[in-house]
């Protein structure tokens, strides 16, 4: 079948936001017992981040290039991450209730920002009304269908028990809903649909694969894109995922290969290796390795789907990029240009641009430091200029990706379409490197090329021609008309 993903998504810059983390309006009045801003995070603190701080930094996000916004649960919740869900219906009142939700798509869309918001529709909470109902009634309940029940009573909140109901990863906190029981689909869609309805770009689902139900994905699919063709429907699914890439399903899924081949390339001698994130074991690797990744990830999926895949170096669920690599700053910013020059949307979590660590859940979810004394205004202005770098090439975005070197540690490759073509040359070593890079049919003969940076022009001769790259250093040429 054709697979149809949404145009604007492989032409966006997407930020993450973690809500109660990145800023705080002084315009909401706050509940009291708020952590300070600036001390480290915990498992059950709030810092009481919300949506209307979000509107007052577009102006930010707008500087540094973003186009979209990934959402973190936004949903009333008892938790500071909202994958608690209460009510899917309402907005978080510390996040600024529904009227700071559609003050902040309303700023975003009139400057060409979407918006997509995370979807937790494998389980709820203890709080949801429904789960709530059963508590209070056990057996008498309507809602008996609506949960996994071995017994009652549920036994929600005494740890010396095993809860006697299905929760996702026996966590009791977070009650699994039955998605076999009509009633419970009809409700998860009216959510999704509602929340479209209302102006939302797409859904960040999180954990689908945990969702069994026959067909349940693909009438998401239907009820969502009936109302917005251009939606965007991303799976959290942390490996390959081909059988839910085909078109009926999802668009694209949380690249986190694309993350950890970027960790293992690009954090050479500095990676952190005693990390498991997501569970999955990192190694250092060289370029030959690194391009073999590269390729597994361009043809595991159809065009479409590569060029909607989205592309991330850090997430909420793992420990920040710069923590993983020893703080060693220029391979983010070599693992960023490359991010920048590949096919997919590429994602910045919230605060890697300034140079925020972080390391294990919570403290990868670190408030955001808006105390510009203490950013990293170089690593800041590498952002902005590879984001720029980005939108200005439409090949970086569309154009044919060709590989042209894997040797040791560089690796260069060519970003072509009909109107320009790129090379891009990466150096994860500490030494300097020196490149045959050999044209073939991508260049005439005799062409020449300038480093879209320096503006240093330089020559290829019979279709041959030699690079030198510093260490830990990438570079960006441009083939001259």
């Amino acid at each position: 079948m054709t697979i149809q993903t949404p145009e604007w998504v492989k032409h966006a810059i997407f930020y993450q936001i973690f809500p109660d983390r990145f800023a705080r309006s002084e315009r909401l009045t706050k509940p009291v017992n708020l952590e300070p801003w600036d001390s480290p995070p915990t498992t059950r603190g709030f810092k009481g981040g919300d949506l209307l701080g979000v509107v007052e930094h577009l102006d930010y996000l707008e500087a540094l290039g973003v186009t979209a916004i990934y959402l973190n649960p936004i949903f009333q919740s008892a938790a500071n991450h909202r994958y608690h869900t209460h009510d899917y219906f309402r907005v978080d009142p510390i996040l600024g209730g529904d009227a700071a939700l559609r003050t902040l798509l309303d700023a975003a869309h009139v400057r060409g920002i979407r918006v997509i918001l995370d979807g937790v529709f494998n389980h709820a909470s203890r709080g949801f009304y429904q789960f709530n109902h059963l508590m209070e009634n056990g057996a008498a309940s309507p809602y008996t269908e609506w949960f996994h029940v071995r017994e009652y009573p549920v036994n929600a909140f005494d740890e010396r028990k095993k809860p006697t109901y299905a929760a996702w990863w026996d966590n009791r906190e977070l009650p699994q809903l039955n998605t076999d029981h009509i009633q419970v689909r009809e409700f998860l869609f009216a959510v999704a649909e509602h929340w479209i309805r209302a102006g939302i770009d797409g859904w960040r689902l999180d954990v689908p694969l945990e969702i069994k139900t026959p067909g349940f994905w693909e009438e998401f699919r239907r009820r969502v894109r009936a109302i917005n063709p251009e939606a965007y429907i991303l799976a959290e699914i942390w490996h390959e995922a081909q059988p839910w890439l085909d078109g009926n399903t999802f668009d694209a899924v949380m690249n986190y290969p694309f993350n950890r081949a970027c960790l293992d390339f690009f954090g050479g001698k500095a990676l952190n290796t005693k990390e498991h994130p997501g569970g999955f074991k990192l190694k250092a690797c060289d370029a030959r390795d690194f391009a073999g990744h590269v390729d597994s990830m361009l043809t595991m999926y159809a065009p479409e789907v590569v060029e909607v895949q989205y592309n991330l170096l850090s997430s909420h669920d793992e420990p920040r990029f710069l923590t993983m690599v020893g703080e060693a700053k220029p391979r983010l910013q070599l693992a960023t240009l490359f991010q920048m020059t590949y096919p997919g949307a590429p994602s910045i979590y919230y605060g890697d641009e300034i140079g925020l660590l972080g390391g294990h859940d919570p403290d990868c979810r670190r408030s955001f430091l808006w105390d510009e004394i203490l950013w990293d205004h170089e690593l800041l202005a590498f952002f902005k200029r590879a984001i720029a770098l980005r939108r200005e090439h439409p090949a970086l975005r569309t154009g044919d990706y060709i590989t042209l070197h894997a040797r040791g540690h560089s690796y260069a490759f060519a970003r072509q379409s009909t109107a320009e073509t790129l090379i891009i040359a990466l150096n994860a070593g500490d030494k300097a490197e020196s490149l045959t890079l050999n044209f073939r049919d991508l260049l005439p003969a005799e062409a020449q090329l300038q480093d879209v940076w320096s503006e240093e022009q330089l020559a290829v001769l019979q279709g041959r021609f030699t690079l030198t790259v510093p260490p830990l250093t990438g570079r960006v040429l441009i083939a001259l008309p």
